[in-house]
């Protein structure tokens, strides 16, 4: 069964292979999701013999039920970056993420990869007068970075997103859109081809450590590797004791329209992605082929998250009338206390990124490079993070159950 609108909708085949698995390899990749194939492709290319094992099918985790921004930065503001970093390696972070969507979309060219690909930025928008004041204050410090955003007024805003609620927006130029599983299908395409194997359907059992290797044991055979990295960042399961307990799990889902043609064609008429600065964000984009995708903190809820698309829709642009629903989906964030992703050494020679909260395109695409470039002779201080050790999160699955009921409480208010 499709997991998304993009699992449909994306023009990248979809790639399985249902191979058997053992022998020897440079590098065994848990995971086929972002991480995990751009770990597989940059290994490859640099000559690593690499093995990807996916559980389900290529996407089938947060990649595939992404909303699609591909977005420069953090969640976190560059200041905030800097003090939870240090100055040297906060700003270094800053710069490479700033970098990041540059580096997704030329990696989209170079293997011609067919995700849907619009690079004209995204706009996070002003929800209410605060949320305008804390978007000026990044502004303000990204500007002085000398990175190409816009501080947009609330005329600016309704021009570029066709609806005059907003108080105002951040544009980003470095950003964009795309079909998030077109793209990791591409990934895993692209890694094929430079030479790595990539083997779906099956299951990663345990991770031992004999000697100098691990021997990765699968349901469907034995891998022995001399590096691993787990790339399952909010779908990690017991694999590895300790490490779903790093994050905390909550879901986010989306409502696509069917396609609405010339009636959605002043609706983000540029093509940006967007989202807002509210408490309990929201976000809209459109696709290739017409559709409003609009999405929130929650579960996908059926027809209760239908209303709430229908109502939010109506609210911000009763021009539209009754829409009609074509899909809906959710998929898992891991969110950090710090809102800052970390990498871990598990063990040597076994890593794993993690807490990318909601910024796996380009989080993911990154980590993958710079894992090839420390199993090729870089250290680990040139990782984008320091390592670190486990350290779990109090109350996580309490937390996980107290904001599921707090977004499904908001999906309720908030449809009528």
């Amino acid at each position: 069964m499709p997991i998304s609108l993009w699992d449909k909708s994306a023009a990248e085949p979809a790639y399985e292979k249902a191979a058997d698995v053992g022998g020897t390899c440079d590098v065994a990749i848990v995971g086929g999701g972002f991480t995990g194939l751009s770990t597989a492709l940059h290994c490859a290319e640099k000559g690593l013999d690499c093995q990807v094992l996916e559980a389900h099918h290529i996407g089938y985790g947060g990649s595939g039920r992404n909303v699609g921004l591909v977005n420069a930065g953090l969640w976190l503001p560059p200041k905030d970056v800097h003090r939870l970093l240090g100055r040297e390696k906060g700003a270094s972070l800053v710069q490479t993420l700033g970098d990041m969507p540059d580096y997704v979309f030329s990696l989209i060219e170079k293997h011609q990869i067919r995700c849907e690909a619009q690079r004209n930025g995204t706009i996070h928008a002003a929800h209410s007068p605060k949320g305008f004041e804390e978007l000026r204050g990044r502004a303000e410090e990204w500007q002085r970075l000398g990175a190409p955003v816009d501080l947009l007024d609330a005329d600016q805003a309704a021009e570029k997103t066709g609806t005059g609620k907003f108080c105002g927006g951040l544009l980003d130029r470095r950003a964009g859109t795309i079909n998030p599983m077109g793209y990791v299908r591409g990934l895993a395409r692209a890694a094929d081809g430079a030479g790595a194997k990539i083997t779906t359907g099956v299951t990663v059992q345990n991770l031992s450590r004999q000697g100098d290797s691990w021997v990765v044991k699968t349901n469907r055979g034995t891998v022995t590797a001399k590096k691993v990295v787990i790339g399952t960042n909010a779908y990690s399961d017991d694999l590895w004791p300790g490490l779903k307990q790093t994050f905390t799990m909550i879901h986010f889902f989306q409502v696509a329209t069917a396609p609405l043609g010339d009636r959605a064609s002043h609706i983000l008429k540029e093509r940006q992605g967007l989202w807002d600065t509210a408490p309990v964000m929201f976000s809209l984009r459109r696709d290739d082929f017409g559709r409003l995708i609009i999405g929130s903190m929650g579960s996908d809820l059926g027809g209760l998250s239908r209303r709430w698309a229908r109502t939010n829709l109506k609210r911000l642009y009763p021009e539209l009338g009754d829409v009609p629903f074509e899909d809906s989906w959710h998929g898992q964030i891991a969110m950090t206390p710090d809102h800052m992703f970390h990498i871990h050494r598990l063990a040597e020679g076994l890593y794993t990124p993690v807490g990318y909260n909601g910024r796996g395109i380009t989080t993911g695409t990154m980590f993958g490079k710079a894992l090839s470039e420390l199993f090729t002779g870089a250290s680990e201080d040139d990782l984008p993070v320091p390592v670190s050790d486990l350290k779990p999160v109090s109350n996580n699955t309490l937390k996980t159950g107290f904001y599921q009921t707090a977004f499904a409480a908001n999906q309720l208010i908030k449809s009528f």
